[in-house]
């Protein structure tokens, strides 16, 4: 069992004794110079010697203190070697959580621009749909879908998602070229068992009707269901700003105006103790700047 004197204590008495000089080391730690010197006379009752002698203006360290000295600033130096490959190594990587929508339809495609220009960083990105765990997965910052209100982290809103039916421009051809609300209710959906969809119908003032969704093939992201629907699969709900590229080159078609939202958003999430990493900072701006080149408001709201 070792027997060691409170760390706050050490930690003054290791830099009173590098500088001679209770002033300067209260600057250096942050402290007043009376809190130094208390902590310097809490030792040394502990220890039931003197390690200073106090002479005019000035303090100098006894045998016993200079003894100790030499050796608590080696340990000093040893614990910051220690958490210093630490803190090189976490400064190193920067690992991202999202959705396998997000990822797939925008992170994916801009993430190298970010590595670009910050080349000192490797970036790992890891998709899932489950909400990261800060406190036990091994992940810097996270952008999640919700509402927000996640407890104990610093949460960003980047986009709202709201959502519409899409399909292929061959799956309208064979279909007459125009689909009416009245024909969704016989043509394949894609992912029919999805919320948005009778939350978009009874906006559109389509009766959605009771009992279980209708049968059809059903996907586990947006992203794997825009594509089915550009593969003339179904008609499938999207959020537009996803797919705003496929709509402007002709693989999409919006088939109404109205767009629905159930008052969710993509989120950019992180630890509010973590809120000054640089890497964190740096990859927080480089997002924001990226939603503005779309054109898209990224709207920042902070909780």
């Amino acid at each position: 069992m070792r027997h060691i004197p409170p760390l706050a204590a050490v930690r003054v008495f290791e830099a009173a004794a590098r500088h001679e000089n209770f002033t300067t080391a209260a600057v250096e730690l942050g402290m007043t110079q009376a809190a130094v010197s208390y902590q310097v006379k809490l030792l040394e009752e502990r220890l039931g010697v003197p390690l200073f002698r106090r002479e005019r203006r000035r303090v100098v360290l006894t045998d016993a203190g200079r003894r100790a000295s030499a050796q608590v600033t080696r340990a000093f130096d040893a614990l910051d070697s220690a958490f210093a490959a630490i803190r090189t190594e976490d400064a190193g990587l920067l690992t991202i959580s999202t959705s396998n929508t997000f990822a797939n339809t925008w992170l994916a495609w801009r993430l190298g621009g970010f590595q670009m220009a910050q080349p000192e960083v490797a970036v790992r990105l890891l998709t899932s749909d489950a909400l990261v765990d800060f406190a036990s997965d091994d992940v810097d910052v996270a952008i999640r879908a919700g509402r927000g209100g996640w407890e104990g982290l610093h949460q960003e809103q980047l986009l709202p998602i709201d959502f519409t039916p899409m399909c292929s421009p061959d799956f309208l051809s064979r279909h007459g070229g125009a689909i009416t609300l009245d024909d969704l209710a016989h043509l394949p959906l894609i992912s029919p068992h999805d919320p948005w969809w009778p939350h978009w119908l009874a906006e559109a003032g389509v009766a959605v009707p009771p009992g279980p969704p209708r049968g059809g093939i059903r996907l586990d992201s947006q992203a794997h269901e825009g594509h089915a629907a550009m593969a003339g699969q179904g008609v499938a709900m999207l959020t537009p700003y996803f797919w705003r590229n496929d709509l402007a080159e002709g693989r999409l078609v919006q088939l109404f105006d109205q767009l629905s939202t159930r008052g969710y958003g993509y989120w950019l999430v992180y630890p509010e103790h973590r809120r000054t990493v640089a890497k964190i900072r740096r990859f927080r701006d480089w997002l924001i700047a990226e939603l503005a080149k779309d054109s898209f408001p990224a709207t920042v709201v902070v909780r």
